[in-house]
């Protein structure tokens, strides 16, 4: 109950954020880039309050329980990608005057099919990205307070859906960056007092894994999705009703909510054919997804699709259109490296804490709740109940801070790129995403946050990213050449996705490409671009659009420097 109280406060100034947020918005413009007048220190905070969501900090953590130390090259890719960004995007995408992606492509390349296409492109990225935010809201408010996991889902989309409807980008900017400070203070702290306060004997071990082989200690543990364990051997296990039973070597179906105990001593079941927590490899330096043997493969395929995917996120990019010029987009790309760069240090730490403390979430397929599990395994008293309130109110800061940015882009995409709408039909289509994105959070509870997000990522990396850095620094880029690209990228990680959701098992090397295509997708992107861009001609005045992008407010004003025309598709 304490940590549900701790969320109000976070949820509503939240709301109160964005009915202030209601004056200063009177065109479309405000409500997608707040004008143009934000500054780069309120930015890069808000940039940082957007980008470090609860899904993949949370996800992280969880997944260094899980699968080990190589699970930390996310938290590398998420920050290395800005490097890229501040070298290649941020300053040309400013000087575009451009409100969104879709329509930076349609004012490089003049082609409203582009600017349809780049529109529905952003909707994938956008729903990919905002599913397990809502989702991972779910998992945490039910672990702590053993609400369903649908009460999360839905408190998150209606505050995110609110705040955005009446304030628009500019209560989204303040929402965000007080959400960082706020983030930054209730994750940082509470890892701190865990550090100092599990003992040398925690810390050895969790600098030096031991497998997770035997419980220690009579463990009960709830199944928050379906799960089938594997039994290697007789396994006795004791039922919510308080019957003891020893189950064969096998596989033993867990469904979602049900609870057991698992005796000290009881062997350790293996969960969907992954690995024991801490085994062989555990504390190896590399990713291997699912137990593939391709560690190399595995580690290279996340780290493309987040350094490359962060180019071409549409809710990050959005926000360097609210900079009042391209010098104010590079500033604010480099300050929000900085945070970054010392925000992610934390997931490592709850996640070799959470190995040895709460290695149990391994078998609920839950171990994105492991951070905010940890206080209550540390001290049972006050303190771990007060923490793990601050905890859970900085993950609901994390979900809402970056559901903002990411619903917005969403909603801009429908209402600006698709329909041309004004306020009013913004203000719609934001009620109505957010409400569908609810519906498909329901049931993606058994998908890893990091998983879905990755897959977001990938998306970027195959389609606005060669579409920015070609359109950027390539003359020759055509408008079919861009829309090739873009479509083959879209339609090859789509298919990816869908086949490792449905299709056979895969295994070995056609496990991690088929999981994490960046590594094949994001070529043959760039090569369609520039194959079918080389086949035709581009536009006479290609040269004058791609000195705008470079030179923009360094132009001196008796050079003049032609707009691309738009409207030709």
């Amino acid at each position: 109950m304490i940590a549900v109280i701790a969320v109000l406060p976070v949820v509503l100034a939240t709301l109160l954020i964005g009915v202030r947020g209601v004056a200063a918005m009177r065109t479309t413009s405000d409500f997608l880039v707040a004008s143009r007048r934000i500054s780069p220190v309120l930015n890069s905070a808000a940039v940082s309050g957007e980008y470090l969501s609860a899904a993949s900090f949370l996800g992280v953590a969880g997944l260094v329980v899980k699968d080990g130390i190589g699970s930390l090259w996310y938290t590398v890719g998420f920050t290395a990608g800005y490097l890229v960004m501040l070298a290649l995007i941020a300053a040309p995408m400013r000087r575009s005057g451009a409100l969104t992606v879709p329509g930076f492509a349609e004012a490089r390349l003049a082609s409203a099919t582009l600017r349809r296409l780049a529109a529905v492109t952003v909707l994938v990225i956008g729903v990919l990205y905002l599913i397990p935010q809502f989702r991972t809201a779910g998992l945490v408010l039910s672990a702590v307070s053993g609400t369903p996991y649908w009460v999360g889902v839905v408190i998150a989309g209606a505050a995110v859906s609110v705040t955005l409807a009446l304030g628009g980008m500019r209560a989204a900017t303040y929402v965000q960056a007080f959400q960082f400070v706020l983030k930054l203070v209730l994750l940082v702290v509470p890892a701190l007092w865990l550090v100092i306060t599990v003992g040398p004997a925690v810390r050895a071990e969790a600098v030096h894994p031991v497998e997770f082989s035997r419980f220690g200690k009579d463990t009960a543990v709830t199944f928050e999705v379906d799960v089938t364990l594997r039994l290697t051997e007789p396994t006795p296990i004791r039922s919510s009703d308080g019957t003891l039973r020893v189950y064969p070597p096998g596989e033993l179906s867990m469904g979602s909510g049900e609870r057991v105990t698992f005796p000290a001593g009881a062997p350790v079941p293996t969960a969907d054919g992954g690995r024991l927590p801490g085994a062989p490899g555990w504390e190896r330096p590399l990713l291997d997804i699912g137990g593939s043997g391709y560690p190399l493969l595995s580690t290279l395929a996340v780290l493309m699709a987040t350094v490359l995917g962060t180019m071409g996120l549409p809710h990050v990019l959005m926000r360097f259109h609210t900079s009042p010029d391209g010098r104010a987009a590079r500033r604010t790309a480099a300050i929000t490296i900085g945070l970054l760069s010392v925000f992610y240090l934390v997931p490592g730490v709850y996640g070799l804490l959470g190995k040895v403390l709460v290695p149990q979430l391994y078998l609920t397929g839950a171990t994105d709740t492991a951070v905010v599990a940890l206080p209550s395994q540390v001290d049972t008293g006050w303190a771990g109940t007060t923490f793990t309130a601050l905890l859970t109110a900085g993950a609901f800061a994390a979900f809402l801070a970056t559901s903002l940015g990411l619903l917005l882009v969403v909603s801009g995409a429908t209402a600006h790129d698709l329909m041309s709408g004004g306020l009013r039909t913004l203000r719609t289509a934001v009620l109505v995403t957010a409400a569908g994105v609810v519906l498909l959070a329901l049931p993606a509870a058994p998908i890893d946050a990091d998983v879905l997000v990755t897959w977001a990522f990938t998306v970027a990396a195959a389609t606005f990213c060669p579409l920015l850095v070609l359109g950027i620094w390539w003359s020759r880029l055509t408008a079919p050449g861009a829309i090739a690209g873009v479509l083959t990228g879209l339609v090859s990680v789509s298919a990816s996705i869908l086949l490792a959701l449905s299709g056979p098992p895969l295994h070995g090397w056609a496990e991690v490409l088929v999981a994490r295509p960046a590594p094949w997708a994001v070529p043959l992107a760039f090569a369609v671009m520039v194959l079918v861009s080389r086949l035709g001609r581009p536009p006479s005045w290609s040269r004058a659009a791609m000195l705008r992008l470079h030179l923009g407010e360094g132009v001196p004003r008796e050079v003049p420097v032609p707009r691309a025309p738009l409207g030709h598709g």
